[in-house]
């Protein structure tokens, strides 16, 4: 069917179902950053191909909200499809809901009624949204209707096979882990888990079922005896379905979870209301007390907080990424440039020199290579028949990442390609005032209670003194083979209430970005950890940052003049490190080359 014939033949089940508008969101059942296409349904519903995005259907019009990012790309793609495109970073477009209440005074008095699939909403978002279309006098209904609909060329779910993560790479067993989330829930309350990394955590498996985070697409309820493990039964082999009943884990099939929880006879339930789906939400049975956690569910803190094998497996990783990122680097200076390249040739190379090394499984997320003005886009990528090739002088802001079996890596680096002597000095300054935000943050020292956005200032200090910023966080979160990005702490300025802990691991990436020009980011990863604090402390418990990412800075980029003693001291001991780390495992050609770009300031 056409994008047109699709939106008919949505109409026709609106009318049926006595609905004037109908909401299709770019999300899925399990809150993934990556989908399947299985649910990609806006852009099934669109024609739009767009990462973010949300279309609204009524019975004679079609809109579809995105950001920024994409309004090229969605005017493109919408052409001929009668959908509109609605620019929600303007500051005068509507929300959703405030142009559905609009729209509906054109509406019958008897259909006032909207219709959106509960597995695509969080049990918050949904709450927020019945809220908001009640305001005014709208009605929400949970009805999917693009299921009966998409029947041709759907794809499946992923039927790739789950693995188990071996304890030696955990660092602690399920047994273990479901006797921690069992304390941690009430007296015979059970918790039900839809997020994918929560599960693969918990239960110590992992799959290849999305793309750049090694999850299997599956439920699991964790009851006071039982805990369940909701997934499509090809998924699990022999052996594989041994281990899992050897652990206490019981398998069934995947859709079997609504009726499982409708079935229920716990005294409780609880969930993560914005992390779990409104129709698991509705599924339960009505008897049972229905609890919406506030605060992220015990799972998401526990899985936050690294044990130590995990955080040695991150410190290995990361030295074989410093190989790759060693030998990249030395192509892209002596060889790169015997033959044309482009933002992709040039992420492709990378994504050859990360799969040599030892335990590489992927990417962690899609590289981004922005070569001048592309660089000023935060979350660019690259298309093949719309990237830039890449000569002459300029800048080039590299975001990349690499799956490891003993962890995740997150780095991003900005280096000058050409003429050194061509360098403009505001692109000296921009660096420069990256790297001391950079720093600070890195060097920080804190109290053990303290939240991100408490640190966030760290890292904008020196911007801010310029009059420049950046809009996206300083730090996220970041999984242990397994999502790049991971909550629930971060630093960025919002106030999330959500501390620090021991063990957390964050990115430090502070930015600037100059519309059609270039964008300068620099990215380490950090791990939370006890601070030596001196003999006058009062006792508090206080932590501080270790940098666990091993690659040079481009020094061509720096103006020393801007650096204090400290900061210079900072970049020598952390290029020494880089040295001591990764020479072991170069040949003597890359020894020689990074043996120059870390030279002592």
């Amino acid at each position: 069917m056409t994008v047109l014939e699709r939106i008919s033949a949505l109409r026709g089940l609106m009318r049926e179902q006595g609905l004037s508008a109908y909401i299709v969101p770019g999300t899925d059942p399990h809150a993934s950053e990556y989908m399947a296409p299985h649910w990609m349904e806006m852009s099934w519903i669109t024609g739009f191909l767009g990462e973010t995005g949300t279309a609204v259907v009524t019975l004679d019009r079609a809109l579809l909200w995105t950001d920024s990012r994409y309004y090229l790309q969605a005017e493109a793609e919408l052409q001929g499809t009668s959908v509109e495109l609605m620019r929600e970073s303007d500051v005068d477009c509507p929300s959703i809901a405030d142009w559905l209440k609009a729209e509906s005074g054109k509406w019958k008095a008897e259909s006032l009624l909207v219709g959106v699939n509960p597995e695509m909403y969080s049990v918050n978002g949904y709450k927020k949204l019945r809220e908001e279309l009640e305001d005014g006098g709208l009605a929400l209904k949970s009805v999917d209707l693009i299921r009966p609909i998409w029947t041709e060329n759907r794809p499946d779910i992923p039927l790739t096979a789950l693995y188990e993560y071996e304890d030696k790479y955990a660092g602690e067993s399920v047994e273990s882990k479901l006797r921690r989330v069992r304390e941690a829930l009430a007296e015979k309350r059970c918790d039900v888990v839809a997020e994918l990394d929560e599960i693969g955590w918990l239960l110590n498996i992992r799959g290849k079922d999305v793309d750049y985070t090694p999850c299997v697409i599956a439920y699991v309820v964790v009851e006071k005896e039982r805990c369940t493990l909701f997934v499509d039964p090809r998924k699990v082999d022999k052996a594989n379905a041994k281990v899992l009943k050897a652990k206490g884990i019981t398998l069934r099939g995947y859709d079997e979870v609504f009726s499982y929880l409708n079935g229920l006879k716990a005294s409780g339930v609880l969930f993560d209301g914005n992390r779990v789906n409104e129709a698991l939400y509705e599924a339960i049975n009505p008897a049972i007390t229905r609890k919406v956690n506030v605060s992220p569910s015990p799972l998401q803190v526990m899985m936050s907080i690294k044990n130590e094998v995990e955080l040695n497996g991150e410190r290995e990783a990361m030295k074989v990424d410093a190989v790759a990122l060693t030998r990249f680097f030395m192509w892209l200076e002596k060889e790169a440039f015997k033959t044309p390249q482009t933002e992709i040739t040039i992420a492709e190379k990378l994504h050859e020199f990360r799969a040599l090394g030892k335990n590489f499984t992927d990417e962690s997320f899609c590289t981004i290579a922005g070569w001048k003005g592309n660089g000023a886009i935060v979350h660019y990528h690259a298309e093949p028949d719309a990237c830039a090739k890449i000569e002459g002088n300029g800048v080039l802001l590299l975001d990349s990442g690499g799956q490891y079996l003993d962890g995740t890596t997150d780095i991003t680096r900005t280096v000058w390609i050409g003429d050194e002597k061509a360098i403009p000095a505001q692109v000296k300054r921009d660096f420069t005032l990256v790297l001391k935000g950079h720093i600070a943050l890195a060097r920080a020292r804190f109290p053990k209670g303290t939240r991100g956005n408490q640190l966030d200032v760290l890292a904008h200090q020196f911007m801010w003194r310029e009059g420049v910023s950046y809009g996206h966080g300083t730090g996220h979160g970041v999984g242990h083979f397994m999502g790049c990005h991971e909550g629930p702490a971060n630093i960025r300025m919002d106030n999330n209430p959500n501390p620090i802990k021991e063990g957390n691991v964050f990115s430090d990436e502070p930015g600037i970005y100059r519309t059609g020009e270039y964008g300068i980011r620099t990215e380490n990863l950090v791990i939370a950890v006890p601070a030596k604090v001196s003999e006058h402390t009062t006792g508090e418990t206080y932590y501080e940052f270790e940098t666990i990412t091993l690659c040079f800075y481009d020094k061509r980029l720096m103006d020393f003049k801007m650096l204090t003693q400290e900061e210079i001291n900072w970049i020598n001991k952390y290029h020494a490190r880089v040295l001591a780390e990764t020479l072991p495992r170069l040949n003597k050609d890359e020894q020689a080359y990074l043996v120059e770009k870390c030279k002592p300031i």
